[in-house]
C-alpha cells in the first residue's frame, strides 16, 4: 500500500535510530575520555608539577570530529532532514546532559542521557513533532544545567 504525501510517515524508526546513535556515541566518548585520563596519568606519574600529553589536547577535537562524521552518515541513512538544524545542537549541547548524568550516577546514565538527548533533538526535524522535541530537549537541558550548577 502506498501512502500519499499528505499522510504523515511514522518517525519512530528515525528517532529510535538517532537515540541509539546518541547512546553509542555517549558510551564511546565516556570510554575514550577515561582511556585518555588513564594514559595521561601513566605518562605523568613520574613528573612533578604540570604535565600535559598529546591526548589531553587532542581529545575534544577528535571527539567532536568523530561525532560529527558519525551523525552525518547515520542521519543521512535515516533520512533525518534538515541535518544542518539537527546535528549542531546535538553535538554542541550534548555535553551538558552527559556531564550531569555522569556526575550523579555514572557512565551508564550518561549513555542513556546521550540517547535521550539525540532522540529529542532528532524529533525536532519533523514539523508535526517540533514543539514536543524542542520542549523535551529544553527541559532536559535545563534539568542538566540545574544539576550541574546547583
Amino acid at each position: 500500500m502506498n501512502t500519499s504525501p499528505a499522510e504523515p510517515r511514522p518517525v519512530i524508526p528515525q528517532v529510535s535510530g538517532a537515540a541509539v546513535t546518541g547512546a553509542v556515541l555517549a558510551c564511546g566518548v565516556g570510554y575514550f575520555f577515561s582511556w585518555v585520563r588513564r594514559d595521561s596519568d601513566q605518562a605523568c606519574e613520574k613528573t612533578e608539577g604540570l604535565c600535559w600529553t598529546w591526548w589531553d589536547s587532542a581529545a575534544i577535537p577528535l571527539t567532536l570530529a568523530a561525532a560529527l562524521i558519525t551523525l552525518i552518515i547515520v542521519y543521512k541513512q535515516l533520512d533525518i532532514r534538515p541535518r544542518l538544524a539537527v546535528i549542531p545542537p546535538t553535538i554542541l549541547l550534548a555535553p551538558f546532559p552527559l556531564l550531569a548524568a555522569q556526575a550523579n550516577a555514572g557512565w551508564w546514565t550518561a549513555t542513556i542521557a546521550g540517547g535521550t538527548w539525540s532522540g529529542f533533538v532528532a524529533l525536532t526535524a519533523w514539523s508535526r513533532y517540533r514543539i514536543l522535541g524542542v520542549t523535551a530537549s529544553a527541559t532536559l537541558l535545563l534539568a542538566s544545567l540545574i544539576v550541574l550548577y546547583r
